[in-house]
């Protein structure tokens, strides 16, 4: 692999690197090689700025989309701070089992461990855990192999552990492809064990949980930054090659009258 194949560089300047992570590669370092994690591409892209480098948000394994490396400690402390105290604008596309009845909707529901889960990660909504909200809005409902799914712009407004994948799991529209907080567990269970199977791979529809962190926006030197990147083919074509397309907006058009 060589530097090109790293990975997508969105921006980059003196104190900031921005990147698109790929579904299907850990943030942080692992037992494999020093491209198995994004952390590792990225000090081998910045070489001799490797050692000051601080990864200022992070995604889940099967999350693509934007992550944000800061190379200098001040910037890293500048952009925390931010994403601390929820400045940051974050906006999500994420796939879903069903149709959601309203075309606009808000999740409030704390969020805390899952101690009845056989995976050690695992969050739930629980009355006692850490308050999270998060806003959602249908841009399409279709319909696949007879099967109703929709694409949702997600944004969330706290920053919990999982919020997004727990929250649609919650109002029952769990992600597609989501081995934890989708269908059942059990193949997350098997993916880690090494026995996930074919028909286990035919039934979660895609190989990676259809999120992906798409805009996100701060201050950055002054003024009011806004970077994007689009999801990547597979999640793309599962709703771009679908069946029966009806769009939200084509939706009111015809409540209206105006179609």
């Amino acid at each position: 692999m060589n530097h090109s194949e790293l990975f997508e560089v969105i921006h980059e300047d003196k104190g900031l690197l921005v990147v698109h992570k790929p579904a299907d590669l850990v943030c942080h370092p692992t037992k494999g090689d020093v491209y198995s994690s994004l952390i590792s591409r990225a000090r081998l892209h910045c070489k001799g700025e490797a050692e000051a480098l601080h990864m200022v948000n992070r995604l889940d394994r099967e999350t693509s989309g934007l992550v944000f490396i800061a190379k200098d400690r001040e910037t890293a402390r500048e952009l925390t701070r931010q994403w601390e105290h929820r400045s940051v604008e974050k906006t999500y596309r994420a796939i879903v089992h069903g149709w959601p009845t309203n075309d606009e909707f808000k999740v409030h529901a704390a969020l805390g461990k899952d101690t009845q889960s056989q995976v050690a990660i695992k969050d739930r909504v629980c009355a006692n855990g850490h308050p999270a909200t998060t806003s959602f809005r249908v841009l399409k409902r279709f319909e696949r192999d007879g099967d109703p799914f929709a694409l949702l712009e997600v944004s969330p407004l706290t920053g919990r552990k999982h919020q997004i994948r727990i929250h649609l799991q919650h109002v029952g529209h769990p992600i597609v492809g989501d081995k934890i907080y989708g269908l059942d567990e059990r193949y997350y269970l098997a993916l880690v064990n090494g026995v996930l199977s074919d028909s286990d791979r035919q039934t979660l529809r895609l190989p990676c949980q259809a999120l992906h962190a798409q805009s996100v926006a701060f201050d950055y030197h002054g003024q009011r930054r806004r970077f994007e990147t689009e999801p990547e083919p597979w999640f793309e074509a599962f709703h771009q090659s679908c069946q029966h397309v009806t769009d939200t907006c084509q939706t009111r058009r015809i409540q209206n009258g105006e179609a």
